[in-house]
């Protein structure tokens, strides 16, 4: 019988070339000890002559483990994000897991619905960092409610109880503030995220401590709350300069917006750091590269990935019901845009 050349070749489409069993077949393709060497290897060479595909779908069905793990970021093409992929990766392929990745765009409907597409193919666990616009965590709690493991990594969410690995955001806006302090900036303004998310509520409030520690008041007028693009830079420094009296440093939530902040502020002659001291968050790679360059905090992305794959692995395999939050430290990166007592 001719096999329709459209259609996916089949073990029964091996068997009968060779003129054994089905069973034998599927036996070799899966490298049961009962099948010779002799005898498997003649299988595999028919199997990649005929182009045959294994059914995995079918058979993690049977088996109820896909050996995926999905992970969702904000943005694909931050540095940080990428780090955390990296490490993720790093782990989960020496463990024979696949990494299925997407990105949000920091959209809570595209996270809802990547999420819900994730469960329903079946990944083993999944390790996210939610969208800013995410305000209801429904489609986070179904994977706690059906027990596939879930880890949080840099945005978590308080209410639901899993594991979370995170920065230590609080100390590191803390010393970001305290250094532009020590250099002798008076008026610290700060660019800061929504803070319905922790990550950016913890970055605010260890801005506003540094000041109370160093009994300088905490002004409102000196914040600014965005989403922190590089289009939220411009018009929030535009908003700061033109207070009756304006900042002379700031620290911003992370580099993107401290780039902006940085190409304005020189444009209309300001010089950096001598008049005006610039912070950013995350190390970005251009932080380095654009001059001055950019003082900013490293956050260690790569080992954040790797913990956060070491926990769903051991959830997926231990079926362990114990949760724990791992805090990271930062590092302070002091560059040219924020050292002037050099």
């Amino acid at each position: 019988m001719n096999r329709n050349k459209n259609t996916e070749p089949t073990i029964h489409d091996i068997a009968r070339e060779l003129e054994i069993s089905a069973s034998t077949v599927s036996r070799a393709l899966n490298n049961n000890p009962r099948i010779s060497l002799k005898t498997k290897e003649k299988i595999k060479a028919v199997a990649d002559r005929l182009g045959y595909r294994p059914n995995t779908l079918a058979s993690n069905l049977r088996n109820k483990k896909s050996n995926t793990i999905g992970i969702v970021v904000p943005l694909i093409n931050r540095h940080f994000f990428s780090s955390v992929i990296s490490g993720v990766e790093d782990i989960a392929f020496k463990a024979g897991y696949n990494v299925v990745i997407s990105q949000s765009n920091d959209l809570a409907a595209k996270e809802i619905s990547i999420v819900q597409s994730m469960f329903s193919n079946r990944v083993d666990g999944l390790i996210i960092s939610i969208a800013m616009q995410t305000s209801n965590f429904d489609h986070l709690k179904l994977f706690r409610k059906k027990q596939i493991p879930l880890v949080f990594f840099d945005r978590a969410v308080p209410e639901i109880d899993t594991d979370k690995i995170v920065v230590d955001d609080f100390d590191g806006a803390f010393r970001v503030t305290q250094h532009l302090i020590d250099q002798g900036y008076k008026r610290i303004a700060h660019l800061a995220g929504p803070q319905n998310l922790t990550t950016y509520f913890d970055r605010k409030n260890g801005y506003i401590e540094a000041l109370r520690k160093n009994n300088i008041a905490f002004d409102e007028s000196l914040v600014n709350v965005s989403t922190l693009t590089s289009d939220d830079g411009v018009p929030a420094i535009e908003k700061l300069m033109a207070l009756p009296n304006p900042p002379d440093a700031i620290f911003c939530g992370n580099d993107t917006t401290a780039l902006s902040v940085m190409i304005y502020l020189r444009d209309k002659g300001i010089r950096i750091p001598e008049d005006f001291g610039i912070v950013g968050f995350s190390n970005e790679p251009f932080s380095k590269v654009v001059s001055p360059a950019i003082s900013t905090i490293l956050q260690p992305g790569f080992a954040m990935g790797q913990k956060a794959a070491e926990l769903i692995i051991s959830k997926i395999e231990n079926k362990d019901r114990t949760y724990q939050t791992i805090t990271l430290p930062t590092e302070l990166i002091i560059r040219d845009s924020s050292n002037r007592k050099k």
